[in-house]
């Protein structure tokens, strides 16, 4: 696998599913960013109908609505097999929850702290592994967080600005973190 990180405001994403899974999935992608994300649902319950608002398809995805998205997750569609090769047709990239044969990719474990993205994945081997390890890392990573990347953002700034090294930068940024024992688990080098 490859890990990358999506920008929500120019990817066009929709999650297809009714029920819990898709609400589950909803949410996750609106935590991220994604405010205008697609829900189609062809029998969606009534949690669907409230957390996808404006932005609910009752019915499953066409090949002009396909057309139009990068990125589909599925979420608890007994025909999750047929319209994960549809959308492969037409270049989108798929997530079919829990059945990983029919996956382009995998959804991580995330942290969020603002700015702060930390992810866990296991390709899509043992999800619970990746769950409890992502719980780990949120006692670990608090709300301070939010706070030392500005922190940082600025110091980097201010470097860039001065014409400070990108190698010099680093070196500044990883003594700062050491000096500030910011990692848990940090190891001297």
């Amino acid at each position: 696998m490859i890990p990358i990180a999506l920008d929500p405001e120019t990817t066009r994403l929709a999650v297809a599913g009714n029920g819990a899974l898709a609400v589950r999935r909803l949410q996750a992608l609106r935590a991220a960013g994604a405010t205008a994300a697609l829900v189609f649902a062809d029998a969606p319950e009534p949690e669907l109908v409230s957390a996808a608002g404006e932005f609910l398809r009752a019915r499953l995805p066409d090949a002009a609505d396909l057309e139009a998205l990068q990125v589909l997750w599925i979420a608890g569609l007994e025909q999750a097999a047929v319209l994960a090769a549809a959308a492969r047709a037409n270049r989108v990239l798929v997530n079919v929850e829990d059945r990983p044969e029919h996956c382009d990719f995998h959804s991580v474990a995330e942290v969020r702290r603002k700015n702060l993205i930390l992810t866990v994945s296991t390709n899509g081997k043992a999800p619970g592994l990746a769950r409890s390890i992502r719980r780990n890392l949120e006692d670990c990573f608090g709300p301070e967080w939010d706070a030392r990347v500005d922190e940082v953002a600025a110091l980097r700034a201010g470097w860039r600005a001065e014409g400070v090294p990108m190698a010099e930068a680093s070196r500044r940024i990883e003594a700062l973190v050491a000096e500030n024992c910011w990692l848990p688990c940090q190891k001297t080098h």
